[in-house]
């Protein structure tokens, strides 16, 4: 019996897997040539709490050692195996191996030269250093560590009020398998202390009427089970109310606290002990009430640098209280600077308004990161007034860059991108930043229209102009509602674009007039006032040769027509091949095939007159010229402390709306409709709908290194009155290899239809995404993930039932793929290769959609720079 195709590759990929398997149990069977006898590699850690084994995140972190790195499932420690293939005597070894036959160094010496045989003896010690160094050593178990595990175990239950917290560990080795053992740790917490009374004695009497003020909100309460994470908060909450009020020489030091659990069954007393002020002398340290202090003067010098530090100013400016300092001319405006500086003359001291001013400086992006500091004014006799010094390092006002690349596509056999941009600082002396960037690209391509006269016959040119405002233009005063210490920006861009033999050659122009905002640290709006869009195709009659699907189904219909009805097509219409089939002409044929079936000319079945009216449909929406006039809101919530914070969230939601102000010109103005039925503007009927998008990402940290990461996104644009659709730059699209990964980027939906089309896109988008990210060794990551998600036609114009979003029944359409991936983490950017498989399939058949095409014949493979979300 002949096997087909499908099953001799899945005997093929069964062998495969075989293979894999038996070398990995082979390799896994020397995990211990490392271990030396009568001891054992750590297999497994248990901690087992009152009777119950406990996998909480906190407790198995005290523990010191842990078993060696294993890739999760099958656990297979790589990088221990990595170890173990090095010779741990690799430079015995080889001195062996020379001396093992008489003669032998001499003869390779004769033949090679002595500097060769050293060469050869260094590159053996050379690799299996750098195995060693790759890998991973075998963990083993040793006493001291086990026992400070265990007593670091004692501690942090200690630390939540457990203090007769009474523990042992055991080491049980494997029976099945030699030299391996897991530990067991048994803890027994007893009964845990509470907090009772709690007492106060504070010096200083506006230290204490400053406690007594914010009293209500301390950490430590009477009747709470005891937590040492309550007094190390109480103590930065009132170190950071203290200094916020005026006390600067208050510090975290000056805060204990006395507890008695003596005979208090499990209860325990506190005092707040809070002394005053020590002041040190040459040889001696006197006491002194802490006072309030307040800012009597703020320096600025706007051009400090190490090379300066001794010269003299040539220019000052004094501005509301503030006085700048330069060593050569003032080169900026007083107002541009003092905006972003918190710290203000003649009021109370306040740390927070130092990291505001870090904060606020550091975003005018024309400095580098400043050095504020404060010191007592000595002339004043209350010991109360501060001086504030701030030096300003400028960075280069002009900072250029280009980038230059090769690269092919299915569009493109070959292209060259280029690219430049020149960033000049304080523009107007007012800490204004200008960009300006330009790009193109040139590019050989058989489907350009005119691919027979030269290699490069496709080009792209772009340019872009943004410029940059620390504050809010606007006809009012916005400060009141708009603070300097939101960090506000005002940014004014343009930019313009073309294409050359590039699809339809389309030309696209845009402007933009925002404003971005700050409130807290981990919230940020922005208001897109203007955002205007022009897109322009040049090049329509192309679309069928861009579009072959379209114009393949288009084709077949044409085909089945005439061959069903001969003589119904107009002969002009078409051509015939080679092999006597009808070949419609591009555009005009093509054309007038659907305006004939349109009009009721040419009658194809229902089901083709369908799929022809859905082509023309999509055909007039990509080819139509767009103009865009939107006002937008976006409001993110990030709460990512750094680059490497692993606990994080973030939240988005954005609201835009386009055409509300053209449509109340137009009806006032009382402009006349085309014959669609909709106003036009300098000839182009422009866009209205309303579009609604939120994005919730969660990130946890698991164990050491693992991470959970999570993605939910929903969008929809929803067009009214002047428009029938969205505009093909504001739809959505689904796969690739930052989104759907099964998929390919536009190969998905919309809906059930199968992702017929080149491009597939529809105004409502749903997407998942829930990555578990793992440590395979040191850079070298992995990830297991699950993708699902999908777009719908909703409220818009299209007509076909696959395509369309009708209610909740339709979320059964959703496609689900999943995969693992290998990343290489180079610290700046992360190399990201993920395999994607189709598990749930809605272009299929119902009763045929689920883990239907999971094999690595219809994978998707993904290559991407830094994680997908």
């Amino acid at each position: 019996m002949k096997l087909s195709k499908e099953k001799s590759l899945n005997i093929f990929l069964a062998k495969i897997s075989l293979f894999l398997i038996t070398v990995i149990i082979f390799i896994s069977c020397n995990a211990v040539k490392n271990v030396p006898e009568d001891e054992f590699l750590l297999t497994e850690n248990t901690i087992i709490t009152d009777s119950v084994k406990t996998t909480e995140t906190g407790i198995n972190s005290q523990i010191v050692q842990k078993p060696n790195t294993s890739i999760p499932l099958i656990n297979f420690p790589v990088g221990l195996n990595i170890y173990n293939l090095a010779d741990q005597q690799a430079d015995s070894t080889y001195i062996n191996w020379l001396n093992r036959k008489p003669n032998r160094e001499e003869k390779l010496i004769r033949f090679i030269s002595k500097k060769q045989v050293d060469e050869i003896g260094n590159s053996y010690i050379g690799l299996n250093n750098w195995l060693m160094r790759s890998g991973e050593a075998p963990v083993i178990i040793r006493k001291d560590k086990t026992e400070k595990s265990l007593d670091r175990i004692k501690r942090y239950y200690s630390s939540f009020g457990y203090f007769n917290t009474v523990a042992d560990y055991k080491i049980i080795p494997d029976s099945s398998r030699s030299k391996r053992a897991q530990i067991i740790y048994n803890v027994t917490r007893n009964e845990p202390y509470i907090v009772d009374s709690i007492q106060e004695k504070i010096s200083s009497p506006i230290i204490d009427s400053l406690f007594q003020r914010t009293k209500n909100q301390s950490f430590i309460k009477s009747g709470k089970q005891y937590a040492a994470n309550d007094f190390v908060n109480e103590r930065d909450r009132l170190s950071t109310e203290f200094r916020n009020s005026g006390i600067f020489y208050f510090e975290k030091d000056y805060i204990t606290f006395e507890g008695d659990t003596v005979n208090t069954n499990h209860k325990a007393n506190f005092t707040y002990i809070i002394p005053d002020r020590k002041i040190e002398g040459t040889d001696s340290i006197n006491t002194t009430p802490f006072q309030i202090h307040k800012i009597k003067e703020v320096r600025i010098i706007t051009d400090f640098s190490y090379a300066n530090r001794d010269k003299k100013f040539q220019d000052s400016i004094t501005y509301n209280g503030y006085k700048l300092f330069s060593y050569g001319k003032m080169r900026y405006r007083p107002k541009a600077i003092t905006d972003a500086v918190a710290v203000t003359p003649g009021k109370i001291f306040k740390d927070v308004d130092r990291s505001l001013s870090y904060n606020g400086i550091s975003d005018l992006k024309i400095f580098k990161y400043p050095n504020i500091n404060f010191q007592e004014d000595f002339a004043d006799t209350t010991n109360t007034d501060l001086i504030s010094t701030i030096l300003l390092t400028p960075q280069k006002r002009f900072t250029a860059g280009a980038n230059f690349d090769t690269y092919t596509s299915t569009i493109q056999q070959f292209g060259i991108g280029f690219s430049g941009n020149l960033l000049i600082r304080n523009v107007f002396r007012g800490a204004e930043i200008l960009q300006i960037s330009g790009r193109g690209s040139v590019g050989s391509s058989k489907d350009a229209a005119d691919s027979d006269s030269q290699f490069f016959n496709i080009s792209e040119i772009g340019g872009d102009l943004k410029l940059t405002f620390p504050r809010i233009l606007f006809p009012i005063n916005t400060e009141n509602i708009i603070p300097k210490f939101m960090s506000p920006t005002t940014n004014i861009s343009f930019g313009a674009s073309a294409q050359n033999n590039i699809g339809l050659d389309r030309q696209t122009t845009n402007a933009a007039f925002s404003y971005t905002w700050k409130p807290r640290k981990i919230l940020q709006y922005q208001l897109d006032l203007l955002n205007v869009q022009y897109v322009r195709n040049l090049n329509v009659d192309n679309y069928f040769r861009v579009f072959q699907n379209s114009f393949d189904q288009l084709n077949t219909i044409a085909q089945d027509t005439e061959s069903t009805n001969p003589g119904s097509i107009d002969p002009t219409y078409y051509t015939l091949d080679e092999n006597n089939e009808l070949f419609l002409n591009i555009p005009s044929g093509a054309n007038m095939f659907i305006t004939d079936v349109r009009d009721g000319v040419i009658m194809p079945n229902s089901d083709n007159t369908n799929t022809v009216n859905n082509i023309r449909e999509r055909q007039e929406r990509l080819t139509e010229n767009n103009l865009i006039f939107a006002t937008n809101i976006q409001v993110t919530r990030d709460t990512r402390e750094n680059l490497t914070d692993n606990n994080f969230s973030i939240l988005r939601g954005k609201v835009e709306t386009a055409g509300n102000l053209l449509a109340g010109i137009s009806n006032i103005s009382g402009f006349k409709k085309n014959e669609a039925g909709n106003y036009e503007i300098l000839g182009v009927g422009f866009s209205q709908y309303v579009k609604f998008e939120g994005e919730y990402i969660k990130h946890w940290l698991v164990g050491r290194n693992d991470k959970v990461a999570v993605r939910a996104f929903g969008g929809i644009a929803i067009p009214y009155n002047n428009s029938r659709t969205i505009p093909f730059t504001r739809s959505y699209f689904a796969g690739g290899a930052n989104d759907n990964r099964g998929w390919r980027a536009y190969d998905l939906g919309p809906g059930s239809s199968g992702g017929l089309n080149e491009f597939n896109e529809a105004n409502f988008k749903l997407a998942f995404n829930a990555e578990y990210r793992y440590t395979i060794l040191g850079a070298f990551k992995g990830a297991f993930f699950v993708d699902a998600g999908n777009i719908w036609n909703a409220l818009d114009n299209v007509r076909d039932p696959a395509s369309k979003f009708e209610g909740i029944a339709d979320l059964k359409e959703i496609a689900v793929a999943s995969g693992i991936g290998l990343r290489y983490d180079f610290g700046f950017f992360v190399l990201r290769f993920d395999v994607g498989f189709k598990t749930h399939n809605p272009g299929n058949e119902v009763g045929n959609r689920w883990f239907n095409e999971y094999n690595l014949k219809k994978a998707v493979y993904n290559i991407g720079i830094n994680y997908p979300f």
